[in-house]
């Protein structure tokens, strides 16, 4: 349900409808009216929230619709109860109903054309297609906006009239009401028209790609990011986005997905989503060299056909997990690791990946990590608890939180010399276990609970004047990210937001420097030695790993990324292979304490952090950095820039060499696909079948 207050809602929407029925049978006016105000309230409220419940009564042939009609069925039951069957408000409320749905399949019916309507073939942001085509204003959101929903709700006045006039035997209230909802439906309906003629929407698809095609000839992109996902998976390629704006040659992104592009964080890029496969296949990529793919998915065939430019996969993340082996990889031309040990991770799993194909770039996202200095005089250290999520499956070495999880985080609230403990765990958790779930829980209360205690120990004093002047910036610095965020933001759909989706730069950089200056005035509106539970975006996990002297996680990417602070760290072995079989199976843990599921192991940590001077894993955390993410110089980015500079020097000399060879009249030499442009695409390569 969401929340107590969903299933509170849902049982009294459940329950209202007996209710309905009972108060029409007995019959009684007030207890009708009581139910049925019980039931409107209850799925209106549900519907703002979109609430499970909401969706599965439609699977089940209980949807919005049937439940009005439901109402109404029972509310002319109560006027036949009331013996007023034979009556005038009889007929004209039997008579309204009937008008009144049969205004909605003309409204539904409109709905669902202007929206098919304002539909792009391509929906964009930074990229001006309002200089080459017209694309007007979208209809006012009160209009479209749970259209169907506003439609079904105009039956309220009639329904309202007619129990008026059942309860006082008048019959003015009732025509009233039914004049009220019939004039209104109507005029939604009419308020929808003129939306569907040519002047209110977009151009036709041929117009729109062609425009798309002209901005790609004059923009001539060199570097693609692309990407195809889930909602959840938009993290992905938002890591990227800013490795992209630091390229030296022009980027583009290419999402498959309008719920991407939707989720995608604000970049200066310019970004084509393109859903339809025949349309990516049919786009001028001509001058594109070298096309970066963050995930293994489907959907990339569509652009890994292309031999004009060099295709690189370059993940989401580094880490032990299989998923940074995986098998399809052996499909790009490169593999971009951060360090050596991306390499050898290829090399021994044998998958088909060649040696001569892989690169290390390093991890140009790490550069917002700093790198560790001990913990700062006056200051108790801060260890950040960050376990992963539970997985697809219940590999007990998936995660901490269930088996270690409150075991740390308790050891870490008792710890004497004291410590601050920050637990902020993976965004997904407890999404596919129940048990998960409560074990989170059961961690935030802890944390919490110390939180309170610590806060009312003596020992413990905060700086009330700093904390409130902090809190005083938050509250002007969100005030203007919201300002700006907002400012130019009011996009009716998809299509106004391809026409005004030009960021404006200096607006963005400002919301940057803002974002800044909001995580140091967060961190300074409460005390440093203040437990916190850190849900949500912000601040983010590299802002935690700077506040952080040392931290608690599992085996993922979190691992290898806290490893470029040089900082202390322990990571978890939940599913108990013993010290050395654990680092054997993961490379990410050779330089940290491993702990059990008891945390026993957890004074090790604190001992390093404590005095570094007598740290035993020092020197192995400072080798093992330059060994999973590469070396400090040159910086990671311009790492990259290099390795796409190189990459697309191949692609040239791969074109050249195919220019060379028509003219030369070798064989195969009318193979479109052979010189840079693409071909048109078939129907039959939609979805990747045929697609070789």
């Amino acid at each position: 349900m969401g929340s107590a207050a969903e299933l509170a809602a849902a049982v009294l929407m459940m329950a209202g409808f007996p209710a309905l029925m009972l108060a029409a049978l007995v019959p009684s006016v007030p207890a009708f009216a009581a139910a049925a105000a019980v039931t409107y309230l209850a799925d209106h409220y549900l519907h703002r929230k979109g609430s499970y419940l909401i969706n599965r009564l439609s699977k089940v042939r209980a949807g919005l619709s049937i439940r009005f009609l439901i109402r109404q069925l029972l509310l002319i039951l109560l006027l036949a109860r009331l013996s007023l069957a034979d009556d005038l408000i009889s007929y004209g409320a039997i008579a309204c109903f009937i008008a009144f749905y049969g205004l909605q399949a003309p409204h539904g019916a409109l709905v669902t054309l202007i929206r098919n309507r304002r539909r792009m073939p391509v929906a964009t942001r930074n990229v001006d297609l309002k200089s080459r085509i017209r694309i007007p204003d979208a209809p006012p959101r009160r209009l479209l906006h749970r259209s169907a929903e506003k439609m079904l709700h105009l039956d309220l006045a009639a329904v309202v009239g007619i129990m008026v006039s059942a309860a006082t035997e008048s019959a003015v209230a009732g025509f009233v009401g039914i004049g009220v909802t019939l004039v209104l439906s109507t005029g939604y309906v009419l308020a929808l028209l003129p939306y569907v003629r040519g002047g209110k929407t977009p151009p036709k698809a041929e117009t729109v790609l062609a425009a798309v095609d002209d901005w790609l000839r004059e923009y001539q992109p060199e570097t693609v990011l692309y990407f195809s996902g889930s909602r959840d998976s938009a993290y992905q390629v938002n890591m990227w986005l800013e490795t992209m704006e630091q390229l030296d040659s022009r980027p583009l992104i290419i999402l498959r997905e309008r719920v991407i592009l939707n989720n995608l964080a604000p970049t200066t890029v310019p970004v084509v989503c393109v859903p339809g496969g025949v349309h990516l296949m049919n786009m001028d990529l001509s001058t594109v060299r070298v096309a970066l793919y963050a995930a293994n998915v489907g959907k990339n065939i569509h652009l890994l056909r292309v031999p004009t430019m060099k295709h690189v996969f370059i993940g989401h993340g580094d880490s032990d997990k299989l998923a940074s082996v995986n098998p399809f990889s052996k499909v790009y031309d490169e593999v971009w690791t951060a360090g050596r040990a991306g390499r050898d991770r290829y090399a021994i799993a044998d998958v088909g990946v060649r040696d001569d194909d892989i690169v290390e770039v390093g991890r140009p996202q790490l550069a917002p990590i700093q790198t560790w200095q001990g913990v700062p005089d006056g200051r108790i250290p801060t260890v950040l608890y960050a376990p992963t999520w539970e997985g697809w499956d219940d590999n007990p070495g998936n995660t901490s939180i269930l088996l270690a999880g409150e075991n740390i985080v308790r050891r870490l609230v008792t710890a004497d010399p004291p410590v601050r403990v920050l637990y902020k765990p993976h965004p997904f958790t407890g999404t596919r276990s129940k048990d998960a779930k409560a074990a989170h829980q059961r961690i935030t209360a802890l944390v919490e609970k110390a939180a309170a205690e610590r806060a009312a120990d003596p020992r413990f004093t905060a700086d009330a004047a700093a904390q409130a002047q902090a809190e005083a910036e938050l509250a002007r610095i969100e005030a203007r990210i919201a300002e700006l965020a907002g400012t130019g933001s009011g996009k009716g759909d998809e299509a106004e937001a391809t026409r005004d989706g030009i960021v404006d730069v200096a607006r963005h950089e400002e919301i940057a420097r803002l974002r800044a200056e909001w995580n140091t005035a967060y961190w300074r509106s409460f005390p440093t030695w203040e437990h916190r539970v850190i849900t949500g975006a912000q601040p983010r996990l590299y802002d935690c790993f700077n506040v952080s002297d040392a931290m608690v996680s599992d085996i993922s990417s979190v691992v290898s990324d806290f490893i470029a602070s040089g900082k202390p760290y322990a990571v978890t072995d939940s599913a108990e292979l013993g010290v050395e079989e654990f680092k054997r199976q993961n490379t990410a843990v050779r330089a940290a304490v491993i702990l059990s599921n008891s945390a026993a192991e957890l004074g090790e940590l604190l001992a390093a952090v404590r005095d570094p001077a007598s740290d035993p894993l020092a020197g192995d955390r400072k080798e093992l950095k330059r060994y999973l993410l590469g070396p400090d110089e040159p910086k990671s980015i311009d790492q990259f820039n290099t390795a796409v500079a190189n990459l697309a020097l191949k692609a040239e000399t791969r074109n050249a060499g195919q220019v060379t060879r028509i003219v030369a009249g070798g064989p195969d030499v009318e193979l479109a696909d052979a010189l840079p442009g693409q071909r048109a695409a078939s129907a039959g390569d939609t979805d990747g079948v045929n697609a070789g």
